[in-house]
This record gives structure tokens, C-alpha cells and sequence, in this order.
């Protein structure tokens, strides 16, 4: 597998530190509010990264943050009246919501910055012996950029002296230079704070990720995610002051998803085009949203719109007819040699698995992969009808489902669905049985209502989603 690296700025060849294991983190939500569409492009993209490493053999270890205190939750939570806490609890419930209706599984483990404070400060206390590392005597601390000035801006490919021109101290900030940026901050009236070597304060946001990462992935990971607005100043400085404490390399392969737009624009509050997922979930399935956020390459600036979705929606509900259309085949099946043509269809389920994993072998290429789902519905409309041969059948279906199942689409049917929805197919075959076409009608209407439609064939009932 080859990954676009952002460091080198060129496809590497993906080889982790460990055989067969990965260790990944990806930057999670700021938990004030209901994550945005742009936040859930990176959430789905390293879900699906996730999934394509288990599906090629990798045993992976996937942490994603909740960064749980910071300036915009203490504002929130004033405004509200609540404690930050309880803000956190909040928005981190909604988030698993959310995010499981997009298809994102829980990562491996999704570390609070609250939780890790002991980790922080040592972390801080390290960097301070290193030099690297200065108090202001107020109860803030900085990392020094001038004592790492030979390495700061080799993520963004920018040097100090060009950041340094364009920066801005603020009022508030009492460091010795303009790209200094907060390990920790003091505390400041009504803000929540913990004790330190420094006084009562709270962490800068950067240095939790240092942190909760070396706990749970070691001192040098093998990929490091997020969106393309965090690899300045952010990820430039999770490099910064985790390579100053260590002295080794904090990341193998840097990965970032290209900006989201909303109707062509940016998107922003100020023109009224900032959606949260929570927004879109009351007009639209999620998963047309997760299968509108694969259809180009992570890599690429991707456009939301309306008709995109309804786009993405529709290709979903091609592959879902699919589904259906080989779990209807499936039961039908025969226990025979296959065809010439269901031999072909053979053949047609292989070359799409393997033209899959090419796709995603090649920098996670979503776009191709599913292109590749839909080469193989062509040939299984072409060739399977009623009563085909069991292995053509599973074949398609096999390959099928594991294609799709890497990109976390296409959910299978509940059982508890499944055993409802047969009672109601077998009752409107006795029905039509005994020539009760109003009770035929009725449960085909009742199907309907459940998202089912029924299609007469000459090999019987055939049900599929609508």
C-alpha cells in the first residue's frame, strides 16, 4: 500500500514500525458543540483507512482525542450556565451518536485531555529540562521555537523567520517570541484549573495529543491523521514538542483530507452555510452522506451540495438494490456447475476484489473502489437470474459485501427486521394463494410503509428495499 505522505510530500510505500501492527491516531472532535460536515470528512476518511488495514491482515490500534477543555467549552459552558464537564459529557454522547450514524466505529480508545493531565505536565516538565521550555512567572508556559528553530515549520514548509513576519501576539500572551505557542495556561477567574509545578491552569491544546498519544501508541506512531486545516499550526507543533522531548521521529506517515466547501464557498457561520451533522441527519440517512464523503479521493477539496447528496444517495440505493437482489438470488440458488456466464460473473468477482484493493492500495482511493463495487453489480445483473448456480451467486455476494463492508456501507438487514418483514412476505403468498387480493394489497402496502417493495415474478415474490 502506498500513502501520499504530507512530510515528504510524496506516495510512500506503507511500512509499519511493527509487522502486522499499526498504531494510528487521528485528531477528534472539540466537544462545545455537534461536529460539523467538515469535521466528519476526516472522521470518516480514517475510519475507512482503519478499515482497509484490518481488511489487509493489519492488527490496528486507532486512538482519537476528545479535546474536553479549551477556550470555546469554557465559554459555552459559562453561557449556559453548566460546568465544562457536563458540556463534555453533552456533546461526547452526541458525537458517538452521530458518528456511528455515519458509519465511524468507536476508535480503539478516545482519551479525554481531562484525563490526562499527570501525563501533560510530565510532559511539559520534560520539555522544560530539555531547554526547550520557559515560565512566564504568571503561571503560563511556552514552548521555545527559536531553541528548535532548525526543525519548527518542516510539516508546513514554512520557516520560522517567514511565520514570525506574519504573527501576532496577543494582549493577554507574554512570550519571548510571536511562534511561541501555550503548553499550559495559567488560571484565569471562573476558568477550571489543576494544580501544578507552575499554579492552578489548564492544558494548551496542542501538547494533549503529544501526550495521550505517547500513552497509548508509544513515542513514535506509524500514522498520524486529520483534516488539512490542522497541519499548521497544530500538527507543526505536536511535532515540535514531542521530537524535543524524545529526540525520535513522532510520526512515519502524516495523512490529511483535502477542505470541504459548501455550495462552493467556504463554509462559515457569517454565510449562513455551516451545517452540523446533527443538522443534516433531520433531512437525510447519514450513510448517503458517508457514501457522498468517499466518492472522491480524501486527498482531494470536495464540494457539498444538495444534488451531491441526493447523487450519493442514489448510488447507495443502487448498491443496496443489489443487496437485495442477490440475497433474493441467494436463497433461489442451485447446487450446479455454473455456466459459461455465471463462470464469467466468477471471474468478474475476482478482478473487482482485486481492482478494490488496487484502488485502495493506491492512497486510500475511495472513488476507484467503488467503482469497481459497481463494475461487479453490472455483471451480476448481467448474468444471475432464478435459479443460478449456488457458487456464482456467492461469489458475487461474497465479494460484494466485503468491498462494501471496507467502505462501511450498505448495512446488513436486522434479523428482527429480516423475521418480520418474511412473516409479512409469506402471509401475501397464501393471500394471493387463496385469491385474497385485497389482503395482498394491504401487506404489500404495509411493506411499503417499511421501506420494502414487493415485485411479482414468475419464480415467486421478490422483496428489496425501497
Amino acid at each position: 500500500m502506498k500513502i501520499f505522505n504530507t512530510m515528504t510530500r510524496k506516495k510512500e510505500e506503507f511500512v509499519p514500525l511493527e509487522p502486522g501492527k499499526v498504531k494510528m491516531y487521528a485528531c477528534g472532535p472539540t466537544v462545545y458543540n455537534y461536529f460539523h460536515i467538515g469535521n466528519a470528512r476526516p472522521f470518516v476518511v480514517f475510519d475507512t483507512l482503519r478499515r482497509y488495514l484490518e481488511h489487509r491482515g493489519y492488527a490496528v490500534t486507532f486512538v482519537q482525542n476528545f479535546t474536553d477543555i479549551d477556550d470555546k467549552m469554557i465559554r459555552r459552558a459559562n453561557e449556559e450556565g453548566v460546568s465544562v464537564r457536563e458540556l463534555a459529557e453533552r456533546f461526547i454522547a452526541a458525537y458517538y451518536e452521530d458518528a456511528a450514524a455515519l458509519g465511524v466505529r468507536p476508535a480503539t480508545v478516545h482519551p479525554r485531555a481531562t484525563d490526562h493531565i499527570a501525563e501533560i505536565i510530565a510532559l511539559i516538565q520534560k520539555l522544560e529540562a530539555n531547554g526547550l521550555a520557559y515560565a512566564t512567572g504568571n503561571g503560563d508556559v511556552y514552548f521555545d521555537t527559536q531553541k528548535y528553530r532548525n526543525a519548527y515549520g518542516k510539516l508546513s514548509g514554512q520557516n520560522l523567520d517567514d511565520l514570525e513576519s506574519g504573527a501576532r501576539i496577543e494582549v493577554d500572551e507574554i512570550k519571548r517570541y510571536p511562534m511561541d505557542f501555550a503548553l499550559w495556561k495559567g488560571q484565569k477567574p471562573g476558568e477550571p484549573a489543576w494544580d501544578s509545578p507552575w499554579g492552578k491552569g489548564r492544558p494548551g491544546w496542542h501538547i494533549e495529543c503529544s501526550a495521550m498519544s505517547m500513552k497509548y501508541l508509544g513515542e513514535t506512531i506509524d500514522i498520524h491523521g486529520g483534516g488539512q486545516d490542522l497541519i499548521f499550526p497544530h500538527h507543526e507543533n505536536e511535532i515540535a514538542q514531542s521530537e524535543g522531548a524524545t529526540g525520535k521521529p513522532f510520526v512515519r506517515y502524516w495523512m490529511h483530507n483535502g477542505f470541504l466547501n459548501v455550495d462552493n464557498q467556504k463554509m462559515s457561520k457569517s454565510l449562513g452555510n455551516f451545517f452540523t451533522v446533527r443538522d443534516i441527519r433531520e433531512q437525510y440517512d447519514l450513510e448517503a452522506v458517508r457514501m457522498f464523503l468517499l466518492s472522491a479521493h480524501y486527498r482531494s477539496p470536495l464540494n457539498f451540495s444538495r444534488e451531491q447528496i441526493e447523487q450519493a444517495k442514489a448510488a447507495l440505493d443502487r448498491m443496496y438494490t443489489a443487496r437485495d437482489n442477490l440475497a433474493f438470488l441467494r436463497e433461489g440458488a442451485v447446487d450446479r456447475p455454473a455456466d459459461e456466464t455465471e463462470a464469467a460473473l466468477m471471474e468478474a468477482a475476482e478482478a473487482s476484489l482485486k481492482k478494490f484493493d488496487e484502488a485502495m492500495d493506491d492512497d486510500l482511493n475511495t472513488a476507484d473502489a467503488i467503482g469497481a463495487i459497481f463494475e461487479l453489480i453490472k455483471h451480476a445483473n448481467i448474468a444471475l437470474k432464478p435459479g443460478c448456480a449456488r457458487e456464482a451467486v456467492d461469489a458475487a455476494w461474497n465479494a460484494f459485501t466485503e468491498m462494501t463492508g471496507v467502505l462501511g456501507l450498505v448495512k446488513p438487514a436486522s434479523k428482527e427486521d429480516d423475521a418480520e418483514v418474511d412473516a409479512l412476505v409469506k402471509a401475501r403468498a397464501q393471500a394471493r394463494k387463496e385469491k385474497n387480493w385485497k389482503e395482498s394489497d394491504r401487506i404489500r402496502d404495509e411493506l411499503k410503509a417499511r421501506g420494502y417493495i414487493v415485485e411479482d415474478t414468475a419464480a415467486g415474490q421478490k422483496v428489496r428495499k425501497a
